[in-house]
């Protein structure tokens, strides 16, 4: 029998909460297990002792008798001292852009460099009119005075 330590979710929806447990691979998910050595709780931060639970002795034990811990399981227990880190694979490079779409790059970014941005061209006009209407702001205030008068 294909026994494996691996998670049970329970909790509710979007909040999860799972069992590190102990079942036959060939059981659903969430269906009978032969033992539960532990808890993870991923909604509690990261640094929380009592985000991962795990009863050591238990685990080792079924790992003695041929238990195959799961990928995120081996993480855990990696964590606490008890296997060797997991070999992470390379990432592929399928999201990076092009060689063209490189060399396109570089050629665009000395034109952008040399050319005036959109932004800065109006910061320059809206500079004098600005001045203008400060002194026609004083203008303004005195004339309404004088009607009133």
């Amino acid at each position: 029998m294909p026994v494996r330590i691996r998670l049970s979710r329970g909790g509710a929806k979007k909040r999860p909460f799972y069992r590190i447990v102990v079942a036959d691979s060939r059981r659903a998910r969430d269906g009978r297990f032969l033992d539960q050595v532990g808890t993870y709780n991923p909604m509690l931060p990261k640094d929380s002792p009592d985000r991962v639970k795990i009863d050591l002795e238990k685990t080792k034990d079924w790992m003695l008798k041929g238990a195959q811990p799961s990928d995120r399981v081996t993480l855990f227990l990696s964590n606490l001292g008890v296997v060797e880190k997991p070999i992470i694979t390379e990432k592929t490079k399928k999201h990076l852009p092009k060689k063209k779409a490189k060399e396109e790059a570089k050629e665009e970014a000395p034109a952008k460099a040399e050319a005036p941005t959109k932004e800065e061209a109006p910061a320059k006009e809206e500079a004098p009119a600005k001045e203008e209407a400060k002194e026609e702001a004083p203008a303004k205030k005195k004339a309404a005075e004088n009607k009133t008068k």
